[in-house]
Parts: C-alpha cells; structure tokens; sequence
C-alpha cells in the first residue's frame, strides 16, 4: 500500500508513536543551493524551477526521524555529519553514465543505521524514454537493490520527502506498504502522475 500526501515530513512524524516504521529510506535536500543547479550544462535546464527548495533539514528533522524509526538509510548524509551519530556501514553508490564528466560526482554516499560493512553498488540511471522529472532523481532499480538488501518481509517504509517518486514504485513492485510525502506541490503532481502510470502499466501485464 502507498500512503502518499503532499505535506510537510514533519508535520507527517509527529502523527506516528516511536519506532512505528521498520525502515526510513530518505533523500533530503542537501542544501547546496545555486551549486546544485549551476553545476554545469547538464543542470541549466533546471533553471526555471531553481533551488529554493534545497533547503537541509535541521537537528529537529533527524530527532523525528530517529524516532520514528528503527533502522535508516539517509542519502547525502556527508552533509549532515553533525546532525548523525557515527556510522560505521555506508553506501557508496556508483553511477556508471556520470563517469567522465567534471560538472556532475559520479559517486554518492548514504550512511545507515545497521552494522554492517560498506558496500558499493553500481547502478546507471533507468532505461527507456522516461523523462526526468526532478533534479536528484535516484534510479527505481537503486531503491529496489535497498529494499532487497535492508528490508523484510511485512516492513513499513518511510521516506519523508518523496521527490520524483522512485522509492513508491519500487516499494509497489516489491510488496511494501511506504508512508512518504512530498512537500512542493508541483514535484508531488508529477510524481503521483508517474506512479499512476507505472501502476497502471503493471495491471496490464
């Protein structure tokens, strides 16, 4: 089940008791501002939505978090070190199509909650035509090797800020039931328009 709303993350914790999801999968904005869509020309055509949003979260962010949390994967955690207690597992995710290129990283990290040794995984954006419809769209097949990896059978899935909606597609695809949002209206519509279609393509086959 997909329990989706176009809100703001905190307003969304503080309805659930402590330790209610068995896994929070977020992607914050890290807060990089005009570096974020000035980085070269791969990112002018951004320019028309900016980056007001990409704003990082604050210690009252990732308190709730904790909370309501058993186990996470905070991507771009690099930039909240010290918002985070010390990790020793991280993910080191390859990204093989930005290899080469000097105005985007070819490498993003996540820490995580669980003791385990660092992985790298290599994953290249989605294939077909799809088009991008947010600046830091993470590939579905990136979410469902986290699921296949950190998740179990009968777990509830948080991601507090929901962006293109990748993470709801996998979850759909591998069974688990995600609470997420999304606080900008505009990237909440366009990513409810590209679940709907996934979903609907999947009832087809």
């Amino acid at each position: 089940m997909l329990n989706i709303t176009n809100e703001d993350c905190m307003k969304l914790m503080s309805r659930y008791p402590d330790g209610y999801f068995e896994l929070a999968i977020v992607d914050p904005p890290y807060g990089l501002g005009d570096k974020l869509v000035n980085g070269g020309t791969w990112s002018k055509k951004w320019q028309s939505k900016g980056a007001q949003w990409d704003i990082m979260p604050d210690k009252q962010y990732f308190e709730q978090l904790f909370r309501v949390s058993k186990n996470w994967i905070i991507w771009g955690a690099n930039y909240f070190i010290e918002f985070l207690p010390n990790c020793r597992h991280f993910i080191a995710w390859h990204k093989p199509y930005m290899d080469g290129m000097h105005s985007m990283s070819n490498v993003e990290l996540a820490l995580s909650s669980f003791d385990y040794n660092a992985k790298k995984v290599s994953i290249n954006k989605d294939l077909g035509n799809e088009d991008r419809i947010h600046i830091t769209q993470k590939p579905v097949a990136l979410y469902k090797w986290l699921l296949h990896n950190y998740a179990k059978a009968g777990d509830k899935i948080l991601d507090t800020h929901l962006g293109s909606g990748s993470i709801a597609i996998a979850c759909h695809d591998y069974g688990y039931d995600l609470t997420a949002c999304e606080l900008d209206k505009e990237y909440f519509e366009a990513a409810m328009k590209r679940i709907a279609a996934h979903t609907a393509q999947m009832k087809m086959f």
